[in-house]
């Protein structure tokens, strides 16, 4: 029974997605301050090279993944100084920071004489529950057979939704995401918010890059994140700015990426490529829509605030 097609589409629908999920509710969590950084996909790339690296010099994929978590957050720095205290226009900023960190992590992974492209993947993340669970029929290969990180991905979505629906302060970062100027006479501290929430937006990014260098691949090519940070960005919208629709969307997503190894093992005659192409295209086509209609971005939740650089002097 575990091994029918709809069982492994299913767990390779969520090892897929495990790195969409970190990396679109880190970008919810910034956006929801007023934040957009569409350079999540240069701070994935550097995570993932600064994360294999650590993981194949220890053979310590935990470091590895602690490393790139730190690596991602000093690179979002960057996008919180200039949009945030420097008032960069979001989107150039944005886009900087990708062409920052794919040149960058292109040009780490092939120096030295030893290079990240040749170097063995280091020791995998064993699954957190012994082999007689994760046998079980169903629900042990989809819910008892991943390693920690992705168990550790549905605790951080569950804290993030907590955290912004639940407490104070969650709420004071919507209120700067939605009105930085009211918040601003209410006593939040606009500046300090929108800093802290990027950061930790590249945190994820950076954790997310690791895991998908370090666990999922388990080698080190240039360009290999393949445009995931741009369908994560495409998530936070469609997931309404919404951790735990984010985590099924991810998911869904994660599905669109396997379709061939799934009409593979249904025998269906449908090019690969092809079906490689669909995610994308489901991307493009909501952003589309997306972009087009503003009142359909408010609808879905969009923050009022969102790109907009705030000044103090302008209440």
């Amino acid at each position: 029974m575990n091994e029918t097609v709809v069982v492994l589409s299913v767990v390779a629908a969520i090892a897929s997605g495990t790195t969409l999920v970190l990396v679109s509710v880190g970008e919810i969590l910034a956006e929801r301050s007023g934040v957009m950084n569409l350079g999540i996909e240069g701070i994935l790339l550097v995570g993932a090279v600064a994360g294999f690296w650590a993981a194949s010099g220890t053979d310590n994929p935990w470091l590895g993944l602690l490393v790139a978590l730190l690596v991602g957050t000093l690179f979002s720095l960057i996008h919180a100084v200039l949009s945030v205290s420097f008032r960069v226009n979001q989107i150039v900023s944005g886009l900087g920071l990708f062409i920052l960190g794919s040149g960058l992590s292109a040009f780490l992974g092939e120096i030295g004489d030893n290079p990240l492209i040749r170097r063995s993947p280091p020791r995998d993340l064993d699954p957190v529950f012994p082999e007689v669970l994760s046998d079980l029929p169903l629900v042990g290969p989809i819910l008892l057979g991943h390693d920690l990180f992705v168990y550790m991905s549905w605790l951080l979505v569950g804290a993030a939704s907590f955290y912004l629906f639940r407490t104070r302060r969650g709420l004071a970062a919507r209120a700067v995401g939605e009105d930085p100027a009211t918040a601003d006479a209410a006593g939040v501290p606009v500046t300090l918010t929108r800093y802290v929430h990027v950061l930790i937006g590249g945190a994820f990014t950076g954790l997310a890059g690791g895991y998908l260098s370090v666990a999922l691949v388990g080698a080190w090519q240039q360009g290999f994140s393949g445009g995931l940070g741009w369908i994560a960005f495409a998530m936070v919208a469609f997931s309404g700015w919404r951790p735990w629709r984010a985590l099924f969307a991810s998911y869904a997503f994660g599905g669109l990426t396997n379709l061939g190894l799934t009409f593979q093992l249904l025998d269906v005659p449908i090019p690969s490529d092809f079906l490689l192409m669909m995610p994308f295209f489901f991307t493009l086509l909501f952003l589309v829509l997306f972009t087009s209609r503003p009142r359909l971005a408010r609808k879905l939740g969009a923050p009022a605030a969102l790109a907009t650089p705030y000044r103090r002097e302008s209440r």
